[in-house]
């Protein structure tokens, strides 16, 4: 295991920056998410810290040792790619074992780190199949159990369940996070699926054109994006964006959006004028009355959805489209009017202007 360091990392092709100046620390045993849609630079951080790609600038330390110029075979990591990239010629024991005999171990020791590593990713009653012979599930288990049975000091992983369906990405998320928690490498984990970044991440560093826009823990990154990007990138469904106006109201911070006036509690809301400002605010933070509501926003019912335990409520609140979940029991014909108030705690407030969130 070992610290990651990238100071100032620059990498370009051409006219276009993928990764423009990107610093980030992760610690020893860490497991580290990069997120962002595609073409962020995401995975070109990942093939500069394996050094698959030279950057143009800036530094890699892996554990205290500077390796930008050291080749990929020296670096003590280890990748599983989104292709899988496993030989069809050989079997489940052999594709496993192929980095080890590379190194020259014993057969002995091979056997043995093979056995554990098909142990650990429950494969170990497929090592004679070949490839062909597996599902796409159980290709990626062999991929996985290649990268850790080299113990290497960081694993990476660029994507490697965008191949499988719904239940296998499930299946496969459960058994990535049990099998960080008993090997502990350091992991660093790309991907653009949100709901992965979520569940897998101990810390997300969210990406967008080069540049990390906010790096922190799952909650924080939900809770409290930094800019109307992450807030709208991040959830499914994401969280709503509500025009309004901060003014005071009775001695108090309100935010005026449609004639509703939420008090604002607790961050930042300018200096005492009046001020644009976007509401941000998670579908789960905001409940809906069929009756008319004192401070709360007027809005028509476009569609109702099933899913799964709860009901997705979609409103037209004047020129703003909002999403809500609502429990199964709610019902409502489309055209039928609604009233929405939102937790004043739960808000986000954005800079109108600059897409920021207002800081306290």
């Amino acid at each position: 295991m070992a610290t990651i360091q990238l100071e100032r990392l620059r990498k370009v092709y051409g006219k276009v920056t993928a990764v423009a100046d990107v610093s980030l620390e992760i610690a020893d045993g860490e497991f580290m998410v990069l997120l962002g849609p595609s073409g962020c630079g995401k995975t070109t951080i990942l093939r500069c810290l394996a050094g698959l790609e030279r950057p143009d600038g800036g530094r890699v330390i892996i554990g205290g040792q500077d390796v930008t110029q050291t080749p990929p075979a020296a670096r003590g990591i280890a990748m599983v790619f989104q292709s899988y990239a496993v030989f069809p010629h050989m079997t489940v024991f052999d594709n496993i074992a192929f980095g080890l005999r590379m190194r020259g171990l014993p057969s002995d020791e091979i056997k043995g780190r093979v056995g554990e590593g098909a142990a650990l990713l429950q494969i170990d009653a497929l090592q004679d199949r070949y490839p062909a012979q597996l599902s796409g599930g159980q290709r990626q288990r062999v991929a996985v159990a290649r990268a850790i049975v080299m113990k290497p000091q960081v694993l990476l992983m660029d994507e490697p369940l965008s191949n499988l369906d719904a239940l296998l990405r499930l299946q496969m998320r459960t058994e990535l996070k049990r099998l960080h928690h008993e090997v502990r490498s350091t992991t660093v984990y790309v991907t653009h699926d949100q709901v992965e970044a979520l569940s897998l991440g101990e810390r997300i560093a969210v990406m967008k054109d080069g540049k990390i826009v906010q790096c922190d823990t799952p909650g924080r990154v939900y809770d409290a994006p930094a800019n109307r990007f992450v807030g709208s990138f991040i959830g499914s469904p994401p969280m709503n964006f509500l025009e309004g106006t901060i003014r005071s109201h009775n001695g108090a911070r309100v935010a005026d959006v449609r004639g509703a006036l939420i008090t604002l509690p607790r961050q930042g809301t300018g200096n005492g004028g009046e001020a644009s400002v976007v509401i941000g605010i998670r579908p789960e933070h905001i409940a809906v009355s069929l009756a008319p509501q004192r401070d709360a926003i007027p809005g028509r019912v476009v569609v109702l959805e099933l899913i799964g335990p709860q009901k997705l409520l979609t409103v037209q609140a004047g020129g703003d489209m909002v999403k809500i979940t609502t429990p199964v029991e709610f019902h409502a014909d489309a055209g039928a009017e609604v009233w929405l108030r939102l937790d004043p705690a739960r808000i986000r407030l954005i800079d109108a202007r600059t897409g920021d969130a207002m800081r306290s």
